[in-house]
């Protein structure tokens, strides 16, 4: 297809294709002559993960070419690959390991981890960010005065591991690695507002039928 098919089909401007050519977001089409290129299914769903990151995701350009780096890194294995192209995505700071509150929730959620089992994570607590998103979250908690520990944590890790089979299992009805690693970026994106949302709408369901509408 040409760039204004390209463009009717994403819905995406041609002013801002090229933008994210030039700033290599998209990988060039297929040249036909000195003005034109040829663009396929795949420039296509590459263009719909770009404008994702971008416009739902709020992630800087500079980050998404980042993390496009690492999702067409086909060196890596599957699981670094994947990890390392969603730990580019925006994080939360490094914890201040000299506050007290981090260093209690860092042995509530070490405890958690031993209590599920979860060796491969035990393994990443130095780099992963989402065990940083934990841990200052824990630590907040028990800052205000609510004693948020192992114990009441797992239930939840229990139901957030069922949510990881789910989006692997969906991830790998994709046939290549390189999408099944931008099926998971979208996710990382788009599904945790999805999962937020139910789960508020969870906890209003759950209210009124426990107090009624009084």
């Amino acid at each position: 297809m040409r760039l204004a098919e390209l463009s009717r089909r994403s819905g995406v401007s041609t002013a801002t294709i090229k933008y994210y050519l030039r700033e290599g977001l998209l990988p060039p089409g297929r040249q036909v002559n000195a003005t034109s290129a040829e663009y396929d299914e795949e420039h296509l769903r590459r263009l719909r993960l770009v404008r994702a990151m971008i416009q739902v995701g709020q992630v800087p350009v500079a980050t998404v070419r980042e993390v496009l780096r690492h999702v067409d890194d086909d060196s890596l294995g599957r699981t670094i690959r994947l990890g390392a192209a969603m730990w580019t995505l925006p994080q939360v700071p490094e914890p201040d390991q000299d506050d007290e509150y981090v260093r209690a929730a860092q042995q509530e959620v070490a405890t958690l981890l031993d209590r599920l089992g979860w060796e491969m994570a035990k393994q990443l607590t130095t780099v992963s960010p989402a065990y940083r998103s934990l841990v200052v979250a824990v630590a907040a908690f028990r800052r205000i005065g609510y004693g948020w520990g192992a114990e009441q944590l797992a239930p939840y890790a229990e139901l957030m591991h069922r949510t990881a089979v789910l989006d692997l299992d969906g991830m790998e009805r994709y046939p290549s690695e390189a999408e099944q690693i931008e099926f998971a970026i979208l996710g990382a994106i788009l599904n945790e507002p999805v999962l937020q949302a139910l789960h508020r709408l969870a906890q209003e369901e759950e209210t009124a039928r426990r107090y009624g509408f009084e």
